[in-house]
């Protein structure tokens, strides 16, 4: 018998299988996914590698083919279907195979398993208080209070006893040895959910619900297998629908996972889950140990998970008989990988899906363009939930055009209205949460008078401000020079925009002393314990005001709040990015959501220079539908996703000079193809970023209605620049980017 092994090196020459004959002794321990030791290269040089394949022929010279090593230390097994899965993902985004196979096992290695240790009695109190009296006369006092403690509590955690009682194993071991006592040993699991169990709080579905939970589930009895979009406007009650088509196929003795967007969402949903379905949920995600994580692939293939929810990685838990795959808020940027291969979290659940016969169900208060787009083409099923169920109606909407305010002589943060709001729901002790949509330095300029924006005139995307006083595109590399007169109405105010939480934080601290205030961005939650304590914390009314970023308005449910502000709209409006208005129009119907979901009606203050922007006037209303029919004609103007493809393409390295003649070499290398269908190249230019840690970057863009032919040209590059044994350059793809290079 023949193993093809990927070996463990990410090298591109490297990424082909490499066949080894199993030894008798393996046979039939190794498998599909092991995880082996082989001899490498001239030196036999002993490497990991992974078995993708098992044959039992080899059309190699059988004498010169070399034997397995044996089975990796400690390592763990790779699910049959989530080689496919890397295969699929290897081929569609560009990375080695090696690289695919390790995103998708989602442990690396076996970790020690921890183990707890008690102390039993085995002599009756007579016994041992007469050993004790003993212990006492011959000063051995560790072994008395250990004694005295084992004739009140027979049975004692042994880190208990070494911890807080101050006893060594030594003094424990001498009593074991004299019969005295045992020790028993438990494997235990390290586990993540720290929450005693909550009450269920099972609701009464409404017509709505009823319908899609019947059409999904008569769908499964006929044998189709579709993938189901619902778009339910916030508050309208899709985690119970979730919730139950996976209760119903949990009866039918199949698995399920279901993705959020954020790590700071797990404990809100794992909450609503494990009080649905106990010990059979589990968690996993990056803040997580190593220890932790392995565990919990040691629950899930001992059968004692059967729900799986966290981030893009949970979609590879190796269930082995999934039924359902979620993905809510499925229209968040975080379900794209931001490293090597840039998969897509929708996509590969298609995949998965396929693979192991299961449903997919997408939600979202804003779906993507992607997915509403399939939807309108009959890909997807589309269902909608227009009735709000967690309190009252959509909360009342102010678009607040900060020109006027500054033409009135207003230069503050807030706006007049939204001051007054605030002092009003603080007088009422009610809460507020106030939304900037990031933490760093937005790059865009943009008129204080007129809210013009520069763009370009060739992307349609935000010119970009740099030191150098120029304005650029980090599309096609258009450049021109920064002025402060605004090209539409002539006045002298344009300017950069900048403003940060830290910043919001420390102007309602000085406008209203006496708030207790709270503050959620990337710099307040360095571990996951902080984002639990901050949701609990504002949960349970121990603060007035939660400042934040987009963490503290996705998908959460505070029923005290009942005012909520987005700063400045305009960070999202004017990303350098062409999906800068539909990720605006999602983060401001997302924001709004957060208010009035309690017994109180809820408003939201829009602050903008721009309030006539069709994001801005559509997320007032959330009316999704026009919002769609305006940026989906844009995106055909520009041949921008759904309606095309776009392909990204990074060169990297350490001398500008040969990353910028590399660039120019892999374009010319596009330019000389032969395709058929009509394709658009941007670029080459800088990246956005276009120096990083002494690594000069440079991108191109192709845009083409067929993604093939995207899949076509990566191909092309990754075999031509094979050639050019690169060692100080490297070549990167993203294939439909949701965040640009």
């Amino acid at each position: 018998m023949y193993a093809e092994v990927i070996v463990d090196i990410s090298h591109e020459k490297l990424d082909r299988p490499f066949t080894y004959k199993i030894p008798k002794s393996l046979e039939g321990i190794v498998e599909e996914g092991t995880n082996v030791e082989i001899p490498f290269g001239a030196g036999n040089k002993v490497i990991n590698g992974i078995v993708i394949r098992i044959k039992d022929s080899n059309d190699y010279d059988p004498d010169k083919t070399k034997e397995l090593i044996g089975i990796a230390k400690g390592s763990v097994k790779a699910d049959t279907n989530l080689i496919k899965l890397a295969t699929f993902i290897r081929k569609s985004y560009g990375s080695t195979q090696i690289n695919a196979l390790k995103t998708v096992m989602p442990v690396k290695k076996s970790v020690k398993r921890e183990v707890k240790k008690r102390v039993i009695a085995l002599l009756d109190e007579t016994k041992l208080e007469y050993l004790a009296d003993e212990a006492s006369k011959k000063h051995k006092n560790a072994q008395e209070r250990l004694l005295r403690e084992l004739i009140k509590y027979p049975d004692i955690s042994y880190s208990f006893i070494t911890n807080k009682m101050n006893v060594s194993s030594q003094t424990i071991q001498a009593l074991v040895k004299n019969d005295v006592c045992r020790i028993e040993e438990e494997t235990v699991y390290r586990n993540p959910i720290r929450i005693d169990k909550p009450e269920d709080s099972k609701v009464e579905l409404s017509d709505e619900q009823k319908k899609i939970i019947e059409d999904v589930n008569k769908d499964i009895q006929n044998g189709e297998r579709n993938t189901y979009l619902i778009h339910g406007i916030t508050g309208s009650g899709k985690t119970e629908v979730y919730m139950h088509l996976i209760e119903d196929r949990i009866k039918e003795g199949k698995q399920a996972i279901m993705l959020i967007p954020e790590i700071a969402l797990t404990y809100q949903n794992l909450m609503r889950f494990y009080a649905r379905f106990g010990d059979t949920v589990s968690v996993i995600h990056s803040k997580m140990t190593a220890g932790e994580r392995y565990d919990q692939y040691l629950r899930v293939k001992e059968g004692k998970v059967n729900i799986m929810i966290g981030p893009r990685s949970a979609l590879f838990t190796p269930f082995e008989n999934l039924g359902i795959v979620v993905i809510d808020e499925e229209h968040e940027s975080s379900y794209k990988a931001d490293n090597m291969p840039k998969y897509h979290a929708r996509e590969v659940a298609e995949k998965l899906c396929e693979l192991t016969d299961s449903i997919l169900v997408l939600g979202s208060a804003t779906p993507s363009l992607e997915s509403y787009y399939k939807a309108k083409n009959g890909e997807y099923k589309l269902y909608k939930l227009n009735d709000r169920l967690t309190g009252n109606t959509l909360p009342s909407v102010y678009v607040e055009d900060m020109r006027a305010e500054l033409k009135e002589g207003n230069k503050s943060v807030f706006s007049r209205r939204l001051h007054n709001l605030i002092d009003d729901r603080l007088n009422k002790h009610e809460q507020i949460m106030l939304f900037l949509n990031r933490r760093g330095v937005s790059g865009f300029v943009s008129c204080r008078e007129c809210g013009e924006v520069v763009k370009c005139p060739h992307c349609d995307v935000s010119l970009s401000y740099h030191r150098d006083g120029n304005l650029k595109c980090h599309y096609c590399g258009y450049e021109t020079p920064f002025t402060k007169i605004c090209p539409k109405c002539g006045s002298d105010k344009v300017r950069g925009f900048k403003a940060g939480t830290q910043m919001i934080e420390d102007f309602v601290r000085k406008e209203f002393p006496h708030a207790l205030i709270l503050r959620m961005d990337a710099d307040s939650t360095k571990k996951q314990e902080d984002y639990e304590s901050i949701l609990s914390r504002f949960s349970n009314r121990e603060a007035d005001v939660l400042i934040g970023t987009q963490m503290i308005v996705k998908g959460h449910d505070f029923k005290g709040v009942t005012l909520v502000g987005i700063i400045a709209a305009d960070m999202a409006l004017n990303a350098e990015d062409y999906r800068a208005g539909e990720r605006a129009f999602q983060q401001l119907v997302q924001a709004s959501g957060r208010a009035g979901r309690g017994d109180n009606p809820g408003e939201v203050v829009i602050q903008t220079y721009q309030p006539d922007h069709y994001a801005v006037t559509y997320a007032k209303t959330q009316d999704y539908e026009a919002f769609y029919e305006d940026e989906i004609k844009y995106r055909e103007a520009m041949m921008y996703p759904p309606v095309g493809n776009l392909l990204g393409i990074q060169i990297t390295g350490e001398d500008e000079r040969r990353v910028v003649k590399l660039s120019k070499v892999i374009s010319d290398m596009i330019d000389r193809m032969e395709i058929r269908e009509e394709i658009g190249k941007i670029g080459p230019a800088n990246a956005s970023l276009s120096k990083k840690c002494d690594i000069y970057r440079r991108v191109i863009y192709i845009k083409s209605l067929n993604y093939d032919n995207l899949i076509k040209i990566k191909d092309y590059i990754e075999k031509e620049t094979e050639k050019f044994n690169l060692e100080k350059e490297s070549v990167m793809f993203d294939f439909n980017p949701m965040n640009g290079f």
